[in-house]
């Protein structure tokens, strides 16, 4: 549903993407992964037909996005991250200008956009209007504009950026019951364990280049020789402390105040050996494992030194 071949966009002489090959399957949920300004939003505006690329190709459901924009328009629902609204329109309003732009029959509006509403959980703001309503509220009336016209793919740039936890919640509920429906889902978002519970597939893109992709589980840690322990002590936290500080295998060490989390590339007699260090300064260990990897430490584990 989602195709790029050898994709590359200059901005004068700064390189924003560089030669990015993407096949996202139908019905797949793709998390793209990375910092501020390292090329995802420009990938999405280039296949929203917002954009033309320098060099290589994309494909949308099937559609050329510089030969057949119309086309692709019409398979696609984009949110970007910030979204203008109208003032003095009603939220039913913004829906039935949309509609009407997407020359939906005036007879099936009403309906449609009752039904969109209570997929967004805006029923009851149905007649509030637009500019008053919150960030999060807004956030989910744009996606309600995006499947105005029955997409079957949904390119979404940072829906979360700038909401609330309650806020962020109803929007993750709200994205797998598209998935639910079969939608073919582009997500980015730096908020990364929102990600791995949503995603099918990720890509992490640094500096314009795609560095890892393909599914979760995959694309992790552990494949690249590096585990993410936890170790939780009773007393003595700050001898723990020193004692991990100076390990040869120890990096990124993380103070969480009730335990430490760190990645580890010695093997697992060194986690035995760092164990049993522990013990012998007298350090009373309660917890000494492995931790449930998420999205944050296979970004900085897999981005780690690129560019440098």
């Amino acid at each position: 549903m989602i195709l790029t071949q050898q994709l590359t966009k200059h901005y004068g002489k700064v390189e924003a993407l560089h030669e990015l090959n993407l096949n996202i399957e139908k019905g797949k949920v793709f998390g793209f992964i990375g910092p501020n300004g390292a090329g995802k939003s420009t990938t999405m505006l280039i296949l929203s037909t917002l954009l033309e690329p320098t060099s290589g190709r994309a494909y949308v459901a099937g559609y050329d996005v510089c030969k057949e924009p119309k086309a692709v328009r019409q398979a696609l629902g984009y949110m970007p991250d910030f979204f203008g609204v109208y003032d003095n329109l009603k939220t039913t309003e913004y829906l039935e200008f949309y509609a009407a732009a997407y020359h939906i029959p005036p007879e099936k509006r009403r309906s449609l956009i009752a039904d969109l509403l209570e997929l967004v959980n805006l029923s009851n703001k149905a007649d509030s209007y637009v500019d008053a309503l919150s960030r999060g509220m807004k956030q989910r009336l744009g996606l309600a504009r995006c499947l105005v016209h029955s997409p079957e793919v949904l390119i979404l740039d940072e829906p979360a950026s700038g909401l609330d936890p309650r806020a962020r919640i109803e929007m993750r509920e709200i994205l797998k019951e598209l998935r639910k429906m079969g939608k073919t889902i582009l997500i980015s978002s730096h908020i990364l364990p929102e990600l791995a519970e949503l995603c099918d597939e990720i890509g992490v893109i640094e500096k314009g280049r795609l560095i890892a992709c393909g599914a979760v589980d995959d694309v992790s840690v552990g494949t690249r020789g590096i585990s993410v322990m936890e170790v939780k002590v009773l007393e003595k936290h700050d001898h723990a402390l020193q004692l991990l500080e100076a390990f040869p295998y120890v990096r990124r060490l993380d103070d969480k105040a009730s335990h430490f989390r760190f990645q580890f590339t010695g093997t697992e007699s060194d986690k035995a050996a760092l164990l049993q260090k522990l013990i012998d300064a007298g350090i009373p260990v309660v917890q000494f494992g492995e931790s449930k990897e998420n999205l944050e430490d296979v970004f900085l584990a897999i981005t780690e030194g690129v560019g440098n």
